[in-house]
């Protein structure tokens, strides 16, 4: 285990070379596609049976055709995005990577970061090291993809995952939490890639990873 440590750590540190390790990288991109794919299909099974009367997502940025066939496309990409999910965990976890990028977080950095963003004074030198808002940001996408696909599993099976549903507040609960988690991921790809655009060797890293 150390020795993977030792690795992935000479390769995010070392300047000229692998800035994202290339296990990063393939997950990173797997999620991308797992994600947009759950949540074009999302949009059209929630057309089946809206939460909101005035909210109504255009069929030409929803998947899958039909409430049968968004099902379809929405449980592919749910094992995609949960094996996908628990490499992830498991690797950044063991290999420190969770705890060197992601802590330690502050309120105070974070607000000062955000004045510094707003001010066009932030600085993206060093891909290596994330600022305070990158840390909460990705933190906080991860405890929310958990959420999402448990009150997913909560919808899904309500009968046989009956303990986990009522963990969510019930059926109905579950469905308004689920809703609420794909809106976060949604604004989160929304800032990720306008980031990327505004830092393109950023984009350039996590692709060739240097």
């Amino acid at each position: 285990m150390s020795s993977t440590v030792t690795i992935d750590r000479q390769a995010e540190t070392s300047k000229g070379k692998t800035i994202q390790p290339l296990w990063v990288r393939i997950v990173h991109w797997i999620n991308a596609v797992a994600m947009i794919l759950m949540i074009m299909s999302g949009w059209q099974i929630y057309n089946a049976s809206p939460l909101f009367a005035n909210l109504h997502f255009s069929h030409s940025i929803t998947l899958g055709g039909w409430l049968g066939g968004a099902l379809l496309w929405h449980f592919a990409a749910m094992w995609l995005l949960m094996v996908n999910g628990l490499v992830y965990l498991t690797v950044g976890l063991a290999t420190g990577r969770f705890r060197r990028k992601l802590l330690p977080i502050s309120a105070g950095g974070v607000i000062g970061d955000v004045k510094a963003a707003l001010t066009g004074h932030l600085s993206h030198a060093d891909l290596t090291t994330y600022n305070q808002v990158q840390k909460l940001l990705y933190a906080g996408i991860i405890i929310v993809g958990i959420v999402v696909v448990l009150s997913g599993l909560a919808i899904w099976k309500p009968v046989q995952l009956q303990y986990l549903t009522a963990l969510f507040g019930g059926y109905a609960v579950a469905r308004y939490i689920h809703f609420a988690c794909m809106a976060a991921i949604v604004g989160f790809l929304v800032v990720h890639v306008a980031l990327a655009v505004l830092v393109p060797k950023s984009l350039r890293a996590m692709i060739i990873g240097r």
